[in-house]
């Protein structure tokens, strides 16, 4: 077994990275959150591993194909001005009503990626808009943050940031997890 490596982010798509379209299909319609992808590049440049964790219904219900939705990740990737791309995705194409395979709350893609690239949760983080990616994380055992406007989750009972970027500035302050040259400890 290889030693422990870097941490990670798992990061869900719309509404944390890019701004939510019901059931985005158009990757012309694509469009990154403010400061997203220099907060990606900066945590890809300190060495942390970057996963895409997004919920698709919109395959499960016919509205779109699993093509469209990689084309729109694509076009996520290539706006965020990530080189090489996320480290892994998932797409979960299941809809509410059916059984839970890699639909968040499940933690399955987290606990897959942390066997595979042998992480070490407490160096692990799930960001996302709704409580569904922060529960997914929570059933991982990895840190847990919530995307949105605070006043609007006051009574959280996760960390709630406004955007990426202010938790990847939070993250590069804290010493639990990155040291101040910006290398992950």
């Amino acid at each position: 077994m290889s030693p422990v490596s870097q941490g990670a982010l798992f990061l869900d798509r719309d509404g944390t990275l890019i701004r939510d379209q019901n059931y985005l299909s158009d990757p012309s319609k694509v469009e990154p959150l403010p400061g997203a992808g220099e907060a990606l590049l900066r945590c890809r440049k300190a060495g942390l591993l970057l996963f895409l964790f997004t919920n698709q219904s919109g395959i499960g219900r016919g509205y779109f194909s699993m093509e469209d939705a990689e084309a729109c990740n694509r076009a996520t990737e290539v706006r965020l001005g990530l080189t090489g791309g996320f480290d892994e995705i998932c797409i979960a194409p299941e809809t509410p009503e059916d059984p839970p395979v890699y639909r968040k709350p499940s933690p399955r893609f987290i606990l897959e990626m942390i066997a595979k690239h042998n992480l070490e949760p407490s160096r692990v983080w799930m960001i996302g808009d709704r409580a569904s990616d922060v529960e997914a994380g929570l059933a991982a055992d990895v840190h847990g943050v919530l995307i949105a406007e605070p006043n609007r989750h006051k009574e959280s009972k996760w960390p709630v940031f406004s955007t990426v970027a202010k938790f990847v500035e939070w993250l590069f302050t804290t010493d639990d997890l990155v040291e101040t040259n910006g290398v992950v400890s």
